[in-house]
This record gives structure tokens, C-alpha cells and sequence, in this order.
């Protein structure tokens, strides 16, 4: 047996080199390519004017002269574009040197008497001759059976249907340099052997890609495009996450004939996830998408207009000890601002602003009032009320326009332009007199002439001094929309509005102090945007075809059905874990995710659900599901190591002297990637100032876009979606973790582990642990 295997080893490790060496012979070929289109460019930027015919006199001269430069720069985009593929097609090669292929099925079609051996890996290659491919793309539809059957029947689809067949051999290979590692015949799963190896390696600053080993349900995710909206519920270290990366990938690869990288969006959870992922989509040979956070994007929209509250600030004042007077007013509105309610709210209350309520600005020009709010809202409603709010807007913004265009010349013959006009330096006076030639308003004898001269002045210091109001009616801000949103809350009680919180008017009033503050609470801004988009017009972005979510359970209902509205024509993938939901507006089962049925019309969704966990040992699994009170049916990927550590010590001193031991300790069995994970940013802190004194370690904040390998301390909610070699839990004491709200913040930070995680604590454990099968780790006491 073991010689039949030596020898399949043999002939496979053959054909190894017979597809490296064609790589090579293409390798040259296109270095030698590469080279002269490289030469090409660096000679036509050089001779670019050379070989321009520029001449200006006529004006058909001027239309030649067009011409030529645009013809010479689309002969160098065109050597430009070229030298980008061949480029990638190099990369692309390059890494197939390495290993050239991961999978092999033998597939023979029905009707057919030849079995074709059909070899899979990261990119396609052709023969010599351009005519039979020696590897598919796993990309490719044919691939999409290595992932999915078993040896015995099987199909793949194509643009024509269906095609059914025999696979007779299924066989996975791990090649390094060249040279066959392993190789194994496998069953419909990729065989436990390769995740083995793939797993038991030590994680890592950036996410790998796993086309090696992708499995069944992970291959549904990705190649999945029945419906508008998938939606993924997948336990930790699922490989939810993974398997959204590669389907970028697949729909680049798909319809590369009208899908670009940049029609593509992710919204990651934090930026030092969007550094942690950033590498996947490269090492697939694709461009990688556009990346945001939806705090970034609410910013973006939000402007200069108010300092709005991140969601790191926001959940670390929940996660706060230290709770002031204000608390639960400020979480039961957190609750009520997340909810499809307080959305359908403010629709009713936009309908009543249809006919009165509308607030608006005064308009001053230099500390003088020449448009009054009364003035401007007896404007807007003196208009049709047939005409939607936002195009009424429109027509008060050009009649706005055409006020402050009288306005300017009112203001020109005044004395305070004549006091400017001879305060102007000669560098000014030169500034004007060029602008106003540019703009061909005189010859150089008008301009001497005393009184036009004068005028001209006149006008260019008036228009310079009006130019920001303008921009400001252009920009709609006479609309006082901090004061709209504030008067919701008033509205609402007068209106009887059903089923509000019993502190409702504390919470107006709590949100009336932050906006006359110039702030906006996080929980605030999506309804404050919305609301802006009912008065001003929807912002559409179109040109987005896919939108990825991640996290999504840290997303509330409201921020989904607000997505929705400006995504309007987007496919979506969405992928969290309701039992991983950090935020007060999450918890409890409401966050978006867990209502994704109330959110997405069931005929457009498809969902999935990933039950198996990749990511961590077996004993990590089964002691983190445990924390839960409602227990996933979590199934462990069967990898063993050692039991998780519950650990007693005496008090913040001792606790500091035995983190020391433990991480020189794990450091010592060679972990790469250690984080201790504390509860807040402010523990995070602390801890760091005095154990920073003994060991190396980076300390990881709201604003670090990255992270290297090491030691690295880290607050909670920071370490959603990133993976460690070994995790210890600061501080698990009851005093710490207690409030039921944190149970899942608790599950989460367990859950980052991949072959070690200790928890310490003082005093008591926390109460997520009672219910822990004693078992199920080991209990250890340095008291």
C-alpha cells in the first residue's frame, strides 16, 4: 500500500514539475515582453510632445492640436493597460510556481468515453500552445465540483445547462516550492488532513485566503447568486468571513465583463479589520474593493456639522462602571433609536412637516439679517403641497439664490467695499486685476479708467465676501435640521405616538443638550441622517453593485432599513453571529440580524447557516459555547489542545505578577500572536502602563489601523473578527463581568483564541462561568 502511494507520490511530483516548467518557459516569454512594452512607455512619456503638432493660431489649428494629444495619450494608456496585465498575469504566475495546483477530480462527462483529470488551483493555466488547460481556476464552473461531491455522480453548471456526469477521483495535495508535501484522496469534505495542516499553523497579522479549503457550505456562500440579499449566520471561527472574501473573488471572476473591484463595498467593523483583510483579495490576483467602516460613512455624510460620537466611545461608556445620573435614560434611548419604530416615526412626523413644523435659518450677512426664518418658512409653505418636501427645498434654495444676487448688488456701492477696496495691497490689487482679465471682463484701457475701475473692485471684493453664504444656500444649510430632529421628541408626546419608552421626554431632552452642543450621539446619527434625507433628497450610490456587511449583528434595524433605502439597486451579503451582538442596541435578539426576516422581503433573501467552528480547539469551543445561555449547536472542527485556564489571584498586583508568567510562558512554546484581552479601553490602559514594564507588548486603541505580530493588549469590542494564537482574559471577576448585557461581549473575547486561552480573576469569577462545566476547563488558584 505504502509503495502504491510512494509511486502515485511519483508520478504526481512529475507532472509537478512538467506544469512549473511551462510556467517558467511563459515566465520568460513575458519578462521579455514586459521588458519592451516598458521601454515603449518610458519612450513615448519621453517624446510625448516630440510627436504633438501644437499650434494655437487658428481655430482649426487648435482643433488639430486636440486631436494629436489625444490620440498620443491613447496610444500610451493603451501600452499603459497593457503592461498592467501582463503584470498581473506575471504575479498571477508566479505564485502558480510555488504551487501550481491544490485539488484534482476525475470527471468523466456522460456520453463521453475519456476521463479528463481536471487539476484545480489559484489561477488558470494553459499549455504551450494555448489550447488545453493544465490548471482551472477554482473559480471556474467545472472547479465548483471538487468543492461540492464526492467521488460518484456529480454535475457542474454552465451558461447551457447542466453537465452530469462521473467524478471517479478526488485528490488534495499540499505543495511548497514545488515539491508535493502531502497528497490524499478525499470524500465530499476537503479531507481533515489539509485543515489540519492549514490550522494548526499560528495566526497571523493578515486574513489567508482558503481556496485550498473551502468547504461545502462555505462553497454555497460563495458561489451563491439565486437571491438579492444573503444573509449568513454563522458561528465563531465559522469562516463566515473567509468565504465572503473569496466570493469577491468569484463574482470578479464571473462577470469581469461589467463588475469592477470598485462596484464592490465592504463595511468592516473597525479599521484594523479592513488592514487585517486587506491582503486576501491580492494573493487571489483580484483588486481589492472599496473598504469602510459605517461610522466612516456616516461622517462622510455628516460633514463638519457636529462631533459625532464613534461606537467604540459610545459602548465603552455602557461598558463604564462608573454610571451617571443620565444612564438609563441614554440606554433605553439607544434601545428606541435602533428600532424600525423610531423609524417609522419620523415618516409619520415628516408627513406632518409636509404642512407645518418645518425650521429654518436666519440668513446674515455681515452680522446683519437680511432673510428671517418666518420669511423663508412662509415661502416654502406658500408653495403646492403636492410638491414632495425635498423638491420644494430646491425652489426655496433658487429663490434664496436669487435674494442674495439682489442682496450683492446692494451692497456694492456701500462704504465698508470702500474702505476694503483701499486697504487692498498692491499683491491684491495685481490678484484682482489678473483674475478679472482672465475672466476677458476688460481690455487694459477700460481698467484705466477710474470708475470702471472702481466698480470692477466693487464687485470682485462683494462676490468674494458673499461667495461662502452662497455655498452655504447651495449646500441647504438655512435648513435647521438640529432643531427639526430635536422637536421629534415634543411631536411624539403630543401626538400620542404609541408605545414609547416611559422616559421619553428625558431622552428629547438629553438629545436636545447634545445637539445645542454641536453633538450627535452615535445612536442618533443614522435617524438624524435619514430624517436629512427625507427633507433634502436620498443619497443613492448607485454605482455600487454588491455590498458586503460584516458584523452584522452590531447593526440595528433602523441602520439596515436605512442601507436599504441608499443601496437601493445593491446585491448584499450579509454575515455576523447574534450570539457575538456587543451593543446595547443588539442585545436581547434586536439587533438587525436576528430580525433580517422583518427587514428583508423572505421571496428576495437567501439565508445560510454555518454551524461548524474552524477557528478554535476543541476544547476552547466547548467551554465558550457553554457562556451562552441560549447554546448554539456549535460543532468543533476536531483539532484537540489543551483545556482553557480559570485562574484565582489575590489582587491587581498579583494578577500583573502572573500574566507576566503566563505570556513568558506561551512565548516559550512558540505562540506568534498573544492578546490580552481587557474589558474597556480605560482597563485596557492601565493594565498596559504596568505590564508594559515587563514585557514588550503593543497597546491597540479605537485609532490603530493595524497591528504586528506579538504580544498586543487589546479592548473587547476591538477584537471582533481577529484571530489570535493565544488569548488571556484580563480580569474576569464578577465585579467585571456581570451585567447580563456583557455575556456575549464575554463569548466573544473567549472566542479569538485558536490554541490557548486563560482567563484570570479576583475574588469571584464571573457569573457567565457558573454554569461552565467544571470539566470543561482547568480550575487553578494562585491565592
Amino acid at each position: 500500500m505504502a509503495e502504491n502511494k510512494d509511486l502515485t507520490k511519483e508520478i504526481e511530483q512529475s507532472h509537478v514539475d512538467n506544469v512549473i516548467h511551462v510556467i517558467e518557459k511563459k515566465l520568460t516569454r513575458m519578462e521579455e515582453k514586459t521588458g519592451t512594452l516598458k521601454q515603449d512607455i518610458v519612450s513615448l512619456r519621453k517624446t510625448f510632445w516630440e510627436d504633438v503638432t501644437v499650434n494655437l493660431d487658428e481655430p482649426d489649428d487648435v482643433i488639430e492640436t486636440h486631436t494629436s494629444i489625444r490620440q498620443q495619450s491613447e496610444l500610451l494608456s493603451e501600452r499603459e493597460r497593457s503592461h498592467r496585465q501582463l503584470y498581473k498575469q506575471w504575479n498571477n504566475l508566479t505564485r502558480l510556481k510555488s504551487s501550481p495546483f491544490f485539488g484534482r477530480i476525475d470527471f468523466k462527462e456522460d456520453g463521453e468515453e475519456r476521463t479528463e483529470k481536471i487539476y484545480i488551483g489559484l489561477f488558470s493555466l494553459m499549455d504551450e500552445q494555448d489550447e488545453e488547460f493544465l490548471v482551472y481556476d477554482w473559480r471556474a464552473p467545472i472547479s465548483s465540483m471538487y468543492y461540492d461531491y464526492a467521488p460518484g455522480p456529480a454535475k457542474y453548471e454552465t451558461m447551457d445547462g447542466f453537465i452530469h456526469g462521473e467524478m471517479e477521483l478526488k485528490r488534495q495535495y499540499i505543495i511548497r516550492d514545488g515539491k508535493i508535501k502531502v497528497l490524499f484522496d478525499t470524500g465530499v469534505t476537503i479531507g481533515d488532513e489539509m485543515l489540519q495542516e492549514v490550522l494548526s499553523d499560528q495566526a497571523d497579522t493578515q486574513m489567508k485566503s482558503i481556496v485550498a479549503t473551502i468547504q461545502r457550505e462555505q462553497n454555497e456562500i460563495i458561489r451563491n447568486d439565486e437571491k438579492k440579499y444573503l444573509i449568513v449566520q454563522g458561528s465563531a471561527g465559522s469562516g463566515k468571513t473567509s468565504a465572503a472574501l473569496q466570493r469577491v473573488a468569484y463574482l470578479l471572476y464571473r462577470y469581469r465583463k461589467k463588475l469592477r473591484a470598485d462596484n464592490i463595498l465592504l463595511f468592516s467593523p473597525n479599521p484594523m479589520f479592513n488592514s487585517y483583510v486587506a491582503n486576501v483579495l491580492p494573493e487571489l490576483g483580484e483588486e481589492n474593493m472599496q473598504q469602510s467602516t459605517f461610522f466612516q460613512y456616516l461622517l462622510h455624510r455628516l460633514d463638519d456639522d457636529f462631533i459625532v460620537e464613534d461606537p467604540n466611545t459610545q459602548i465603552e461608556y455602557m461598558l463604564s462602571t462608573n454610571r451617571d445620573a443620565i444612564f438609563s435614560v441614554r440606554k433605553a434611548g439607544i434601545l428606541y433609536k435602533a428600532s424600525i419604530a423610531f423609524k417609522q416615526m419620523i415618516d409619520q412626523y415628516v408627513l406632518y412637516l409636509n404642512d407645518e413644523g418645518m425650521q429654518f435659518k436666519n440668513i446674515t450677512f455681515r452680522k446683519e439679517k437680511f432673510i428671517n426664518k418666518e420669511e423663508i418658512e412662509q415661502y416654502f409653505y406658500s408653495l403646492d403641497r403636492s410638491i414632495s418636501i425635498p423638491n420644494r427645498i430646491i425652489i426655496v434654495k433658487d429663490w434664496l439664490l436669487l435674494k442674495l444676487k439682489e442682496k450683492e448688488q446692494e451692497e456694492r456701492p456701500k462704504e465698508w467695499v470702500e474702505e476694503e477696496r483701499e486697504l487692498l495691497e498692491r499683491e491684491d490689487y495685481l490678484k484682482v486685476y489678473k483674475k478679472l482679465q482672465k475672466e476677458q471682463r476688460f481690455t487694459d484701457d477700460t481698467f484705466n479708467d477710474f470708475d470702471r475701475e472702481e466698480k470692477l473692485l466693487a464687485e470682485w471684493i462683494v462676490r468674494k465676501r458673499i461667495k461662502p453664504l452662497r455655498r452655504k444656500i447651495e449646500s441647504l444649510a438655512f435648513i435647521d435640521l438640529p432643531t427639526i430632529y430635536r422637536n421629534i421628541f415634543a411631536w411624539a408626546l403630543q401626538s400620542d405616538f404609541p408605545n414609547l419608552p416611559d422616559c421619553w421626554q428625558e431622552i428629547g431632552e438629553e438629545t436636545g443638550n447634545e445637539l445645542k452642543n454641536r453633538q450627535l450621539n452615535y445612536e442618533d446619527a443614522t435617524p438624524f441622517l435619514y430624517i436629512k434625507d427625507k427633507l433634502e433628497g436620498k443619497h443613492i450610490y448607485s454605482g455600487i453593485r454588491h455590498l458586503f456587511i460584516d458584523e452584522a449583528q452590531d447593526y440595528s434595524p433602523f441602520q439596515f432599513a436605512y442601507i436599504k433605502e441608499i443601496f437601493p439597486n445593491s446585491k448584499m451579503t450579509i454575515l455576523g453571529d447574534i450570539n457575538q451582538s456587543i451593543y446595547s442596541h443588539s442585545t436581547n435578539n434586536e439587533s438587525g440580524l436576528a430580525k433580517s426576516d422583518s427587514l428583508f422581503p423572505l421571496e428576495e433573501q437567501k439565508k445560510i447557516v454555518l454551524t461548524k467552528s474552524y477557528r478554535s480547539t476543541k476544547q476552547i469551543v466547548e467551554f465558550s459555547e457553554m457562556i451562552l445561555t441560549d447554546r448554539p449547536s456549535i460543532e468543533p472542527f476536531n483539532r484537540n489542545g489543551s483545556k482553557p485556564m480559570v485562574a484565582k489571584v489575590n489582587n491587581v498586583p498579583h494578577l500583573n505578577e502572573k500574566i507576566v508568567e503566563q505570556v513568558r510562558k506561551l512565548q516559550s512554546e512558540g505562540k506568534e500572536t498573544i492578546a490580552i484581552i481587557c474589558k474597556t479601553a480605560k482597563e485596557t490602559l492601565a493594565a498596559y502602563q504596568e505590564l508594559s514594564k515587563q514585557l514588550p507588548m503593543h497597546l491597540i486603541q479605537k485609532e490603530t489601523h493595524s497591528y504586528e505580530k506579538g504580544l498586543l493588549i487589546i479592548p473587547s469590542y476591538l477584537a471582533k473578527g481577529i484571530e489570535f494564537d493565544a488569548v488571556i482574559i484580563y480580569n474576569g471577576s464578577s465585579d467585571v463581568y456581570h451585567e447580563e448585557d456583557e455575556r456575549k461581549l464575554f463569548y466573544t473575547a473567549c472566542t479569538r483564541a485558536m490554541h490557548s486561552l486563560t482567563l484570570f480573576y479576583i475574588g469571584e469569577k464571573s457569573p457567565f462561568l457558573q454554569k461552565v462545566d467544571t470539566s470543561k476547563y482547568e480550575e487553578v488558584s494562585f491565592a
